[in-house]
């Protein structure tokens, strides 16, 4: 657990947060104790978002289907856009998250509130719609309650994402590196404490944010903001360690398909962050 932690948002915060995920990551006993409160398995639900139903792409179509065939094997595949969405934030939390959802000015910036407020009040798989998935299994996704999350790490000086194979091994460090948790997929028990505080978070952000500027969104909504929520309840709690599961195997299960239709226009957040997004931008 670190020390003397730097709760401001400057460069020491940062780098306080990244050496934290990195002995997440990089810890050799993979398997922490179970916390008796996860002993229980989320529910069998595949969660996913896409903005605009009426106008699904056909390449997202495809990915999407790859999770939805889980259905036949016990599972449920639950597709949801921003109508729906906003439907099920207004009657499962309350107004000042259906607020934040509306604060939310891109699709990506929905799906990543979305996917909180729905682990958060139901539990179980949330996944990208532009993931595929490649295994023949999934069983051991649910295998408890704890979060389960990808490991992230991104190379300042080459810019450029590092490799996972590399970066998981023990001891591997560049001072360049910046270590962090992706947003997707999440896999959770309801009500698990870091998603409840990454969804507050969130929803704080959203609602004390200027009016005339537009939240960026990866450390508004996106991984940037469930990293920082992971450091923070590592610092306060020692349950925090039998909380965590981290997918070092991911990639067995899915991979982000590549390329895609949406990536090169206003639906790609990397283009539009920051910036207004209207449907049909495309």
């Amino acid at each position: 657990m670190p020390s003397r932690i730097d709760m401001t948002d400057g460069p020491e915060h940062h780098r306080q947060r990244s050496e934290f995920i990195r002995g997440l990551v990089q810890r050799s006993d993979t398997k922490a104790s179970l916390n008796d409160r996860y002993e229980q398995a989320p529910p069998k639900t595949i969660v996913q978002f896409w903005h605009d139903l009426g106008e699904l792409p056909a390449d997202i179509k495809e990915c999407i289907a790859t999770w939805a065939r889980w259905a036949t094997s016990g599972y449920t595949h639950r597709l949801f856009d921003e109508d729906s969405a906003r439907e099920f934030i207004r009657e499962a939390l309350d107004a000042r998250h259906e607020d934040a959802f509306e604060r939310c000015y891109h699709p990506a910036m929905q799906a990543d509130y979305f996917r909180l407020c729905y682990l958060f009040v139901e539990g179980g798989l949330y996944v990208d719609a532009d993931d595929v998935c490649v295994s023949t299994e999934i069983d051991s996704l649910f295998d408890d309650g704890r979060l389960k999350v990808q490991p992230l790490c991104y190379d300042v000086a080459s810019g450029a994402m590092v490799n996972t194979a590399r970066f998981l091994s023990v001891d591997a460090y560049e001072p360049s590196w910046i270590f962090y948790v992706n947003n997707n997929p999440l896999i959770a028990s309801k009500r698990h404490p870091i998603i409840e505080r990454a969804l507050q978070r969130a929803t704080d952000l959203l609602q004390d944010a200027d009016g005339s500027v537009l939240p960026e969104i990866q450390t508004t909504t996106g991984p940037g903001n469930l990293s920082r929520s992971i450091f923070e309840r590592g610092a306060e709690s020692a349950e925090a360690d039998g909380e965590l599961v981290v997918l070092r195997d991911w990639e067995s299960f899915a991979v982000s398909r590549w390329p895609l239709s949406h990536r090169n226009d206003a639906r790609n957040w990397r283009l539009s962050n920051q910036q207004r997004f209207r449907r049909g931008e495309n």
